[in-house]
């Protein structure tokens, strides 16, 4: 039986999707059901359920201004449920436990992320504490297999964006806010609109089906025990990103680029290559379909937002 771990998160709730379709034997948790951060509440979860196996879409998260504003409670909120959920999984045997981890855990002054780099150079400090939290997560998984056999997977992905995803400023990531703000944009009339940051940082994204047939197909994958890297090793600058979501919600006005805020790394893509081989993933999505569904889906939902 799979628990699945953060379902009504973005993410959480397409994986649920997933798994209603291909008919697999899980249980859905939600914060109101148990907080993670709470010790014995989780235990109390893991032995209610008593699940083979463990999918972590728990998190606390945002963008990077919300990440800024909350630098501690990203480092200690994201700790304490890992640490949680490790402990669950060594108590009650789980067999295999399956993580998404941001692509913010590599150093911050790479260009193309490949696996036997992860540990050549310091995280970038715009997001420092929620990664080394995230950095930390997949040494503990390396050692509670060494110690205890529990085998886990963390994938490292692109930023996901797509249907459902975060619509809001705070914690949006570029794509969610972008689409929501420039609608507003055109909604209201505005002659301009502004870009947080230079412009110029190069981001990959990746669509939510994509990510979620990544952890799908970790679920039914021989063991791995380590990390692997989900992306195509193709970005987008963020100036490209807002000129395409623009066309796409109808905005005519001027693009302006505040370089008042921070732009974070310059360039951050990602070499799936590997996963490619062992996991037999591949995105399907391209960039621009998928920055159209996202814009549909946002703009038929826009009452509800």
């Amino acid at each position: 039986m799979i628990l699945v771990l953060g379902s009504t998160g973005f993410v959480g709730k397409a994986m649920v999707n997933r798994l209603n379709k291909e008919g697999e034997d899980f249980v859905a948790s939600t914060h109101v059901e148990c907080d993670l951060q709470n010790k014995e509440e989780t235990f109390k979860l893991f032995g209610t359920y008593g699940p083979d196996i463990v999918i972590n879409l728990a998190a606390f998260l945002g963008g990077v201004h919300f990440g800024i504003k909350h630098a501690a409670e990203m480092f200690t909120n994201n700790m304490e449920m890992q640490i949680n959920i490790l402990e669950a999984c060594r108590r009650y045997g789980v067999k295999r436990l399956i993580n998404p981890i941001g692509s913010c855990v590599y150093p911050g002054d790479l260009e193309v992320y490949e696996e036997d780099q992860f540990w050549d150079g310091c995280i970038h400090e715009s997001v420092l504490p929620f990664a080394t939290a995230k950095k930390a997560f997949v040494v503990a998984c390396e050692a509670y297999q060494r110690q205890y056999g529990l085998d886990s997977i963390n994938l490292v992905m692109s930023n996901i964006y797509g249907p459902g995803d975060h619509f809001d400023d705070e914690r949006a990531h570029a794509v969610g806010g972008m689409v929501k703000r420039l609608l507003d944009a055109k909604r209201e009339g505005s002659k301009e609109f502004v870009v947080y940051g230079t412009g110029k940082p190069v981001r990959e994204w990746l669509y939510i089906d994509d990510a979620v047939d990544a952890l799908f197909r970790a679920i039914h994958s021989g063991p791995i025990n380590g990390f692997l890297n989900i992306g195509e090793r193709k970005g987008y600058s963020i100036k490209e990103t807002a000129e395409i979501i623009a066309r796409l919600v109808g905005f005519e006005g001027t693009i302006r680029f505040d370089s008042n805020w921070p732009d974070g790394a310059l360039i951050k893509t990602v070499d799936g290559s590997r996963a490619q081989k062992v996991l037999g993933w591949k995105a399907e999505m391209p960039f621009d379909k998928g920055l159209k569904t996202t814009v549909e889906w946002y703009m038929e939902n826009y009452d509800k937002e």
